[in-house]
């Protein structure tokens, strides 16, 4: 099927998924989470065939993002699960207004209609996207990365047989067979045929998105993620976050990046950090140096690049500053608006920080890993918006959504 065809297809599905009730699509997710579980060996096997040709090709790192195991597809099919508990945010009034006319006018939450959703090598974004998009009453249209598309099209399979067995159109979900960059430029383009474009990945593919799409693009982040570690932190608080921000998971959009060590805590912090981080017995971490912090460890110099990169592996840069003040300005000149943190017993400071730094998470004394849906409780995400009209942050259900008004009279004329 071309990419045109498959737009057709699942706009013809559109309307039906708009009219579906919160019980026929909890009926829905719940027959997808099961079938995912059924068709647990297929999903496996496809997996294991995209893995065999990415060896060598991905870094290791990249690789785990690609690899599914038993467990992860259950936790897909929990995420579904997840989803399907969720309120329904279709027909939510939003705001209700009542005119000294007596007009009732009442804003109010409706799908989106068909979102196209581009991604790269994560498989569990596949089974994420539909249900989000199916429970926010919209068709769904999928495009993953040749890396990944074994295992997407094994997932897609395995969801649509959910959708057919609930009584929903299995059309109103679609996996792009195209992998060319071809078919992402025609769903750029796809006017009409696509109410919302999402892009999942990297710099290079949000940035295409933004600049050549015709139809309306929400812009999820690349995650330049930084960490503050201020004069009045708790050093071992600090410590222990930075691990984790870097290592628990350095592939991700919300791992950290970057370390901003103020200079009255440097001489003590520095040496923790890079014994902590470069004596990991599993994954040391590199850590890239400004001149100020190589001073007091030894490291690789940091680059010009360095503190403008997304490194998505065990690399950390590192910079000494002198002041809140300037740790605020590098984070607004490096920073990709993702997430931020602030490490600091100093209440005024942590205030400061919160109120200066523009980024669609701001933590202070948390780890910046947890920009998630599920962690917020919104369920599992679509992505994390970094733009500022429509939606920011995690993209739940509700961000899902548009609205319109609706208005109730009893014959006013005006």
């Amino acid at each position: 099927m071309t990419t045109q065809e498959l737009l057709q297809k699942v706009n013809e599905a559109k309307g039906v998924m708009a009219l579906a009730d919160t019980e026929a699509k909890n009926k829905a997710l719940l027959a997808m989470a099961d079938a995912l579980i059924a068709h647990t060996g297929d999903i496996l096997s496809a997996n294991a065939l995209d893995m065999e040709a990415a060896r060598g090709v991905m870094s290791e790192v990249m690789l785990d993002r690609l690899a599914l195991s038993p467990q992860r597809v259950a936790g897909m099919a929990q995420g579904i699960r997840e989803v399907a508990e969720l309120s329904d945010p279709v027909g939510a009034v939003l705001s209700r207004t009542e005119r000294p006319n007596g007009l009732v006018i009442e804003k109010t939450a409706v799908p989106m209609g068909v979102i196209a959703i581009i991604y790269e090598s994560r498989p569990n974004v596949t089974s994420d996207a539909a249900a989000l998009a199916l429970k926010a009453g919209s068709a769904c249209v999928l495009r993953c990365g040749k890396e990944a598309h074994r295992s997407a099209s094994a997932i897609v399979a395995a969801l649509k047989d959910g959708l057919a067995a609930a009584g929903l159109p299995a059309a109103a979900l679609q996996l792009v067979e195209d992998t060319t960059r071809a078919s992402a430029n025609e769903l750029m383009a796809a006017r009409g045929l696509v109410d919302l474009l999402i892009p999942r990945g990297g710099a290079g593919l949000i940035r295409a998105c933004v600049d050549n799409a015709a139809v309306p693009v929400l812009e999820t982040g690349t995650g330049i993620c930084h960490i503050y570690v201020d004069k009045q932190a708790d050093l071992d608080m600090a410590l222990n976050i930075v691990e984790n921000a870097k290592c628990s998971r350095p592939s991700v959009c919300n791992a950290a990046e970057v370390c901003l060590v103020h200079q009255d805590v440097a001489e003590e912090f520095l040496p923790r950090l890079k014994d902590c981080l470069t004596g990991r017995p599993d994954h040391p971490v590199e850590l890239r140096l400004d001149s100020g912090a190589a001073k007091i460890i030894d490291g690789t110099p940091a680059g010009p690049a360095d503190f403008d990169t997304e490194f998505l592996d065990y690399i950390l840069a590192v910079k000494v500053v002198d002041s809140l003040e300037e740790a605020a300005a590098h984070i607004a000149t490096h920073s990709t608006g993702h997430s931020e943190a602030i490490i600091t017993g100093d209440e005024r400071a942590a205030r400061i920080f919160l109120a200066r730094v523009d980024s669609a998470a701001v933590y202070w004394n948390a780890s910046t890993r947890f920009t998630d849906g599920g962690e917020f409780g919104l369920g599992c995400e679509m992505g994390i918006s970094t733009q500022k009209l429509h939606a920011r942050g995690p993209l739940g259900l509700a961000e899902l959504c548009s609205f319109k008004f609706v208005i109730k009279g009893t014959g006013q004329t005006r």
